[in-house]
């Protein structure tokens, strides 16, 4: 199998996270990683965010399809506003930007909602806890929206936080990349 970003970000949620936690699907999307979330973390929770009712009833579709449907919040909002709904420390919050797949291509993720997404996650991490982020470059505001996360995440204490960008150099068309944050304290 050869290695793309979706890979990467796969391995390394699976690595970390485990049985009872409390993670976070920040883009639901078709619900692929809440349902890789809810897999991993059997008796724990998951929160799921997406600002379509198409993103919903997709991943509502793929948890009862799979008989894992029991602790999970699906959550019609942007990932921003994520602190409204979680008060607990979590393990893990995922990160796929751009699009929903097979959906409009102008409803997408910002820059700025992604960036407050961000710092209210690093909020929200426990020690140790984790963020896999993958970035879609390309298309109306991918490019914009790269530049201005990777120069955020540039600014964080090295001595709070590790991070850690993937990306493919000899792939064309702007293949995504994958960024791992690690919470240090």
């Amino acid at each position: 199998m050869k290695i793309n970003t979706t890979k990467l970000a796969k391995d390394f949620i699976t690595e970390n996270v485990k049985d009872g936690d409390i993670v976070v699907d920040a883009t639901m999307g078709r619900g692929n990683d809440t349902l890789l979330l809810k897999t991993l973390t059997k008796s724990g929770f998951v929160y799921a965010f997406d600002i379509q009712k198409d993103a919903i009833s997709s991943t509502k579709d793929l948890l009862i399809k799979n008989n894992l449907y029991e602790n999970v919040s699906l959550i019609l909002e942007g990932h921003q506003n994520m602190d409204k709904y979680i008060d607990k420390p979590i393990s893990c919050v995922v990160f796929n930007l751009g699009y929903l797949p097979k959906a409009d291509h102008n409803i997408a993720t910002t820059p700025q909602t992604t960036i407050l997404a961000i710092e209210k996650a690093l909020n929200l991490l426990k020690q140790k806890g984790i963020i896999s982020l993958c970035i879609y470059q390309g298309g109306d505001t991918g490019f914009e929206e790269k530049e201005k996360v990777l120069d955020y995440l540039k600014k964080l204490d090295y001595n709070k936080y590790t991070v850690i960008i993937s990306e493919f150099l000899n792939r064309p068309n702007f293949p995504p990349i994958h960024v791992k944050i690690i919470k240090e304290i």
